[in-house]
């Protein structure tokens, strides 16, 4: 775990380096235009602050596809290159076409930074506190901006500033990020397993989460390069599978419905049998009829109203500890037998030879790909795991995954309270033959935070005594990644099943984007970046000066014998400042309240904000009056921005797409990133001239209500759950979409 968060702190870093350069460059330019005569040539100054903006749209059209090739970490490192030449060669600037060189190889760190840092966090993080860790981001780029702007402040005061030295001295941490991204950050686990390199994958994953057995996550992460095709969702009543119980089972006329699954101890097994009627859970039911709650709201979509179902029933989304199964801890208390496990699985490699080896072919497949994740079970049940029988099925929890166990034989999962286990079933083909199939599931406690006994009791189809240690389950049920069609015949259990050949040999596609699931979720992530451009934050941050000037600050800064110039820096400074307690608040809500919660609530206030500015300039106050309303807006605002509608877009847009087309979605949601901001900045003084600044406050006021009416009714809450999971769900949610334009 605390390997997670210094290789988020790190890689935030390169945040950092944004914000210091943003600031930089905002002071820096005062003595550019006179070193340069540019006062009549306002073109050529605009462009020395936009060319930064021009790189990073530039190299955005292509760092998606380029960090599927080549890998997160070394898009990172290319980035740490750019930011050190670029404050190189703005030392030296012999010129203004120079330094709009220097300007534009600077664009093109931060736009590989700002698309990569959050996906690359994303990544590497545990989904409980996922949250908290991209929000460093923000927090390392505020803090950015704030140390930049007390290094141009104090340079300012001497009687000739060096703006070079000023642009320069950004070389100096980036050549610190450069050493880190280097010799310590490691390459993204998910990508590793994308690329089939499955043992440098668990090396990674076990010094990320410290510990040595990681399997049962990588399992996750092979499950996880590709979304099911016919998702669905399921309910289970699952308990100790113990003698009494057993017998009455084999006299109820319901075995066939019976799931069994399986421990990793000799001899010990439960089962689980499908819930119906009334006895479904919440989950199951939002997924077939909709959420009463929301039945009457009109435009909600689905996929909301399915997340919401989730952490409506589950309030504990967030928690470190799952609570699946809380009277069955030796289930997943496993720790004695992880040597075992490990020791079977390098056995088993040699012992099994090239019977095992990938049918993937291809430049990015290896033979680590011939790495068990799953592991063969005691020697008693071993009979019972092969391709059922009809009307029969057995469902496969991982052994030997510490993922499946914490401390004092407590029950953990992948994340969020979710398990991973498998089962067998059939279907028939299409030349009408029955055929096996592996499918996965993702299970997750009807009443995690609750007792045993919960709501499992006073459902009709639980007809168990409260005692049992049954519990209900939903579950999201789809084809396993982890089945390799060439050897089903051959090897039903076992390393055999590690092949996702398939997925490794056939890279992302722009076809893929049109999948939909991963066109629901792009309709999310590019709307909710257009909107938090359109929001007001660049306008906000271009009249705060003049704010702050009226409100005195500027002729008390003044009486001090502080220039112009220097005050204006230092109020940027102060304002850069009053964010950071605020990101702070945000890294704690982030996966307590949740993203759409904090969206919901801060934006109104954003829009309460606006709105005052507004009325400040259309009705004539007292100039005192009038400077502390609107210095109080303008800090409300910066304060609740950099809480929600700041850090949550790319927050959002590094988690809800599938593993393998996540570098393209990525980008496409950083290109309207950058393109709304180059709309925005070119357009104020426009916007200025045309409709004044109060016209250009009620403009940002309508783009925050029509915000919150998007958030409302399209964005999901994807607090704690493990990014595979949110792409399931994804698909689940486009799938009932479609159904339901059918049906109506």
């Amino acid at each position: 775990m605390n390997g997670a968060v210094l290789v988020a702190i790190i890689a935030a870093i390169g945040n950092l380096l944004q914000g210091w350069d943003n600031a930089t460059i905002a002071g820096a330019v005062l003595y550019i235009k006179r070193e340069f005569h540019l006062e009549s040539e306002p073109t050529i100054e605009g462009l020395i602050v936009a060319m930064s903006l021009i790189g990073a749209t530039v190299i955005t059209t292509f760092s998606g596809p380029v960090a599927d090739w080549l890998g997160r970490r070394p898009m990172m490192i290319i980035s740490s290159v750019l930011y050190f030449l670029s404050g190189l060669v703005m030392l030296w600037s012999p010129n203004v076409y120079v330094l709009l060189l220097a300007r534009l190889l600077d664009g093109f760190g931060i736009g590989l930074a700002v698309t990569l840092i959050p996906v690359y966090i994303s990544e590497t993080a545990p989904s409980e506190i996922r949250g908290l860790l991209n929000t460093f981001p923000q927090f390392t780029g505020c803090v950015g901006m704030f140390l930049s702007y007390c290094m141009v402040f104090s340079m300012s005061l001497k009687d000739s500033p060096r703006w070079r030295l000023m642009l320069g001295v950004l070389s100096i941490p980036s050549l610190v990020y450069f050493a880190f991204t280097v010799f310590y950050l490691p390459e993204s686990p998910r990508w590793l397993v994308s690329k089939g390199r499955m043992d440098e994958a668990k090396q990674v994953l076990q010094k990320l989460r410290g510990r040595e057995d990681v399997a049962g996550e990588m399992a996750l992460l092979v499950e996880g390069l590709a979304v099911g095709g016919d998702t669905s969702v399921e309910e289970y009543i699952i308990g100790p599978a113990d003698d009494e119980l057993a017998e009455n089972q084999e006299q109820s006329s319901a075995e066939k419905d019976q799931i069994k699954l399986y421990g990793p101890e000799q001899g010990l097994s439960w089962v689980a049998r499908p819930v119906t009627g009334g006895g479904q859970s919440t989950l199951g039911l939002v997924s077939r009829h909709g959420s009463m709650a929301n039945q009457s709201v009109p435009l909600m979509d689905p996929l909301v109203t399915l997340f919401g179902s989730v952490h409506e029933k589950f309030p504990e989304t967030g928690s470190m500890r799952s609570m699946l199964f809380p009277t069955m801890g030796s289930m997943f208390s496993v720790a004695e037998h992880q040597g075992k496990s490990e020791q079977w699985d390098e056995e088993s490699l040699q012992r099994d030879g090239e019977d095992y080896a990938s049918d993937g072919g291809g430049g990015d497949s290896d033979d680590n790909l011939r790495s068990p994740l799953l592991s063969r079970q005691a020697t008693s049940t071993e009979k019972d795991i092969v391709p059922p029988a009809a009307n029969s099925s057995t469902l496969n929890m991982r052994r030997g995954s510490s993922l499946m166990h914490g401390p004092a034989g407590e029950a953990t999962g992948i994340g969020g309270g979710w398990q991973l286990a498998w089962k067998w079933s059939e279907k028939r083909g299409k030349d009408g033959k029955k055929e096996r199939e592996l499918q996965r599931i993702y299970l997750r406690p009807e009443d995690a935070p609750a007792s045993r006994r919960g709501s499992v009791a006073s459902l009709p189809v639980a007809d168990v005594p409260e005692d049992s240690g049954f519990v209900q389950a939903s579950a999201l049920v789809s084809q396993s990644m982890l089945y390799s069609k060439g050897s089903k015949d051959k090897h039903p259990i076992g390393p055999a099943m590690v092949q996702p050949a398939e997925s490794v040999v056939v890279g992302p596609s722009w076809h893929d984007l049109f999948e939909p699931g991963v066109k629901r979720a792009l309709i999310v992530g590019v709307g909710i970046q257009i909107l938090q451009q359109f929001s007001g934050i660049n306008g906000v941050l271009y009249y705060t000066p003049q704010i702050l000037e009226q409100a005195g600050v500027g002729v008390l800064m003044v009486n001090m014998g502080i220039g112009s110039d220097s005050a204006s820096l230092l109020i940027s400074a102060l304002t850069t400042l009053l964010m950071l307690p605020s990101i702070g608040i945000a890294m704690r809500l982030m996966d307590v309240s949740g993203r759409r919660s904090l969206l919901l609530g801060t934006l109104p206030i954003l829009l309460l904000s606006l709105i005052t500015l507004v009325l400040g300039n259309t009705i004539p106050m007292g100039s005192m009056f009038h400077a502390i309303i609107s210095t109080v807006s303008v800090v409300v605002y910066f304060c609740c921005f950099v809480m929600g509608f700041g850090p949550i877009p790319n927050i959002l847009c590094s988690e809800i797409f599938p593993t393998r087309v996540r570098g393209l979605c990525i980008a496409v949601c950083a290109l309207t990133f950058w393109i709304g901001d180059i709309i925005v900045t070119y357009s104020l003084p426009v916007m200025l001239t045309t409709v004044g600044l109060a016209g250009v406050f009620g403009i940002y006021a309508m783009v925050c209500v029509l915000a919150w009416i998007f958030v409302f009714l399209k964005v999901p809450e994807t607090k704690g759950m493990p990014l595979e999971v949110i792409s399931e769900f994804f698909a689940v949610g486009a799938k009932q979409a479609n159904d339901d334009a059918k049906n109506n």
